[in-house]
């Protein structure tokens, strides 16, 4: 229920020459957005408990023939408070309670042409759009620029992962998110490639907090969009894809239906971490699209490819992921590239029906490639038109494919957003759920699209098998995630593999270097509702019974999510809920131990499970009696981990 309340104390509104200021609060009045009008101009800044977390940045549009950045006059402004509870099972919180405070800026400019600024304001997060409404003739609207700035004090360090050029990197399928962080980057350096970086974007200004900067709420009326080329004073922009990506087709710029609205900008802000991680603003403020045509089903699946690779995509290896989906209880099999060609549909049905017996579903890879890259693995062409996509749709309804997995996108336009929702619409149509790989950050599409799983658009754990600097690397990147990229949306990295040695024999190939127990803590600090985990038939022989265990009953769907402590790139220490089981995860991401008391107060029961590691680096199980103030003291070796699970 949502409820919208015109509330004149909310703001003061003072008049000092040509300028004119608003402000906007969350409910507990601790962050608080001031607006100015200076000189026809819209700006903003953000502050947090009096300390400013965001300096004057600028507000507008600009686009063919019409300035909505400039010559601005105030209208009229409009305060609503918003109550909203909603449910999604898919993300980090079942159960989500909204309350903000909303704040519609009215504008005209010297040609009477209008825009909306909408603020709304939580006590941790801010969201902003713009709408535009009709003005005469025209019904549509070319944006050549958004001028949305974000100026940070020069205090601030980043936390950001560069935009890659278009159609580069292998057979041409970057941009796909997937290129690494630098933390604690002071402002001003120029990205890898020169051309931004990609959403979301952390900022740690100082001892006054934290800011996690990303978007919302984009699907096919708009394009994907990131932030600017930072500078030495602290300001960042909201920048449209590049010209090159699709292969050069399409416009770089949104156009959008007037009236229209473009996506939401958000912003959470904390004191602490805290915040960051538990944010749920990313679903807050937007809806769903279209309802599901059926109860779908998340959970866990096998995944022959990451280990055993492109050898592993014929009928008795696949068989042998089945049986061991079923040894683990687990939900699914994932069938990766090259299925039409090497095991046929034919095989594909037989394979279903096997599992089908063993109550495994069975999941399909499919290349989504038209004219935008030259990745050869099939079945492609076949989801980059209508016609084509709801053919095979239609097959695998009727044979009972439970869910696909696209790959290998081409970019953020708007075109290329409009094809991401088209592959949702129609997947729902023929109740399939989705996966994308090689692909664009999730933008709120866990509540907008039901069938929608989660993306990859991480560097995940296929460059495990890849490169050996992926596994040196391992630990910091993952201790970046839960505070970055899986902050926003669910993350489909592929996590647990428990073989020493990447390759099918466990005997060559690329050296794990973080230990079991890490792995297996990372199947809590990833959220997404269907995890496709990389452990192998012969992990079920190789490991501790107490390893397969846990990793048995391990849960996907979250009912609460909890930050109890960490740093991104150094370590992290994360709570979980799952109907009334807690799971406490750590990973250590530095060389050296650390020593960690931790406050469990989330724990009723009298006794814990604790994963950890051995100096030694092996991992050991134990079940102990909690201490009457639910405290722990507990070392985190290098490259390791620990897991507590307890109700």
């Amino acid at each position: 229920m949502k409820r919208l309340l015109t509330l004149s104390f909310l703001c003061f509104i003072s008049f000092m020459g040509l300028a004119q200021k608003l402000t906007v609060s969350g409910p507990d009045k601790r962050l608080v957005v001031n607006l100015s009008l200076e000189n026809g101009h819209l700006y903003y800044d953000v502050q947090l408990d009096g300390k400013v977390m965001l300096e004057k940045s600028a507000l507008g549009l600009k686009g063919r023939q019409v300035d909505l950045s400039a010559h601005l006059k105030l209208i009229d402004q409009v305060y609503n408070q918003i109550d909203e509870r909603y449910e999604e099972k898919k993300i980090k919180r079942k159960q989500v309670h909204y309350q903000a405070n909303e704040l519609i800026c009215k504008l005209e400019n010297a040609h009477k042409q209008a825009l909306h600024v909408v603020f709304r304001v939580s006590n941790h997060d801010i969201a902003f759009r713009y709408h535009v409404p009709q003005s005469g003739e025209a019904a549509n609207f070319y944006i050549d620029e958004e001028i949305s700035a974000f100026n940070f004090p020069n205090l601030t360090t980043t936390f950001l992962t560069p935009q890659a050029p278009a159609m580069s990197g292998w057979m041409k399928t970057k941009p796909s998110y997937e290129e690494e962080y630098t933390a604690d980057e002071q402002l001003g350096v120029r990205s890898k490639y020169g051309l931004g970086y990609t959403f979301p974007g952390l900022f740690h200004v100082g001892d006054r907090g934290w800011v996690l900067v990303s978007e919302t709420g984009v699907g096919a009326l708009y394009c994907g969009s990131k932030l600017s080329e930072g500078t030495k004073d602290g300001h960042y922009q909201i920048a449209f894809p590049e010209l090159g990506e699709n292969n050069g087709i399409g416009s770089a710029q949104p156009a959008i239906a007037l009236p229209g609205n473009t996506p939401w900008r958000t912003l959470t802000v904390g004191n602490t971490l805290k915040p960051i991680v538990e944010t749920t603003i990313a679903f807050d403020v937007v809806e769903p699209l279209y309802k599901p045509s059926k109860p779908y089903t998340f959970g866990r699946s096998t995944w022959s490819w990451l280990e055993w690779q492109d050898g592993s995509i014929n009928f008795e290896d696949q068989k042998k992921f089945v049986d061991l989906s079923a040894a683990m209880g687990y939900e699914f099999v994932l069938v990766d590239n090259w299925w039409d060609s090497k095991i046929g549909r034919d095989k594909i049905e037989a394979l279903i029906a096997y599992g089908k017996d063993k109550g495994v579903g069975i999941c399909l890879w499919y290349n989504s490639n038209g004219f935008w890259n030259d990745a050869p693995q099939t079945p492609k062409n076949m989801m980059n038109t209508a016609a084509t996509r709801k053919k095979e749709m239609a097959w695998m309804q009727k044979v009972g494919i439970k869910g696909i997995k696209v790959d290998f996108f081409g970019g953020d336009k708007q075109e290329t957003m409009k094809l991401y929702e088209d592959i949702l619409s129609d997947a729902n149509d023929h109740g399939l759920t989705v996966i994308f790989h090689g692909c664009t950050l999730p933008r709120g599409w866990e509540r907008m699209y039901p069938n929608f799983a989660g993306s990859e658009a991480v560097l995940a754990s296929e460059n495990l098998i890849f490169t050996q600097h992926a596994n040196d690397t391992e630990a910091f990147n993952a201790s970046l995630h839960p505070f970055i990229r899986n902050a926003v949306g669910s993350m489909d990295f592929g996590p647990v593999l428990l073989n020493k040695r990447h390759n099918r024999e466990n005997n060559g190939g690329m050296i794990r270097k973080t230990t079991e127990t890490f792995q297996l803590a990372t199947a809590v600090l990833f959220q997404t509702p269907i995890q496709n985990f990389g452990i192998t038939p012969n992990n079920l022989t190789e490991m501790p019974a107490y390893v397969i265990d846990f990793m048995k009953q391990i849960p996907t769907i979250w009912e609460e999510t909890i930050l109890i402590d960490g740093y991104p790139g150094k370590y992290v220490v994360l709570a979980r809920r799952h109907a009334d089981r807690w799971y406490i995860a750590g990973i250590n991401a530095e060389k050296t131990a650390k020593e960690l008391t931790l406050k469990l107060p989330m724990l009723s029961g009298d006794q814990w499970e604790l994963y950890q590691d051995n100096k030694d680096r092996s991992a050991r199980h134990q079940v102990f009696n909690s201490k009457k103030d639910k405290s722990l003291k507990i070392t985190l070796e290098p490259d390791g981990g620990f897991i507590i699970v307890g109700q």
